[in-house]
């Protein structure tokens, strides 16, 4: 079974509740298992992280970058990167703040530059904003325009009420969109495991 970790920091359960969405649309690929996993409690053991194929990174953005939990871990997987252990391994990452923009692309890049250095594979975000089709703007998929992965802006309530329709329905999208990107890259086309799934 093909495996894929989304760790992530969430200190007001925003972060949290937009990985759960991911955690939704990688369900819906078959031969794909997911888990989630709290970027500070892999701090004291990197090495977990190494039996699943792919990884999708979350942190909020805090002052242009990743929040301190998320760097944490990061600067852990120093032994890792010395021995290229995550090298040719599948990666994205996602993020949330309160506004807009609020900087958020400086966040993304910082987790494309660590995947990077480790040798792993960047998955961007490929939607097509909907809103440009019609769709009203809060209930379109991709409708903060970012292509460097998944970006979502939460309001200041509580998490499950935060994010607009399209801010969901673009994080379930994106956790599908690597979900199937990871089986094609390990030689398994998405509608060959959804036909070896029928009974």
């Amino acid at each position: 079974m093909t495996q894929i970790a989304v760790i992530y920091h969430s200190a007001h359960g925003h972060t949290a509740h937009i990985a759960r969405m991911i955690i939704e649309g990688i369900g819906q690929v078959p031969g794909i298992e997911a888990q989630l996993l709290e970027a500070g409690a892999l701090v004291s053991a990197p090495n977990t992280v190494l039996p699943f194929d792919g990884y999708i990174l979350g942190s909020p953005t805090y002052l242009g970058g990743v929040s301190a939990p998320v760097k944490a871990f990061m600067d852990a997987t120093g032994p890792l990167w010395r021995t290229q252990q995550l090298r040719g391994k599948l990666a994205a990452g996602f993020t949330v703040s309160s506004l807009p923009a609020g900087d958020k692309q400086s966040t993304l890049l910082s987790m494309f530059t660590f995947c990077m250095q480790h040798g792993m594979l960047w998955v961007g975000n490929p939607i097509l904003p909907e809103q440009h089709q019609g769709v009203p703007y809060e209930e379109a998929a991709n409708r903060l325009g970012s292509w460097s992965g998944l970006m979502a802006q939460a309001d200041k309530q509580s998490a499950a009420d935060a994010f607009a329709p399209g801010d969901i329905k673009t994080a379930r999208m994106f956790g599908q969109h690597f979900a199937e990107t990871l089986l094609r890259l390990h030689g398994q086309p998405p509608f060959a495991a959804a036909r070896e799934a029928r009974p």
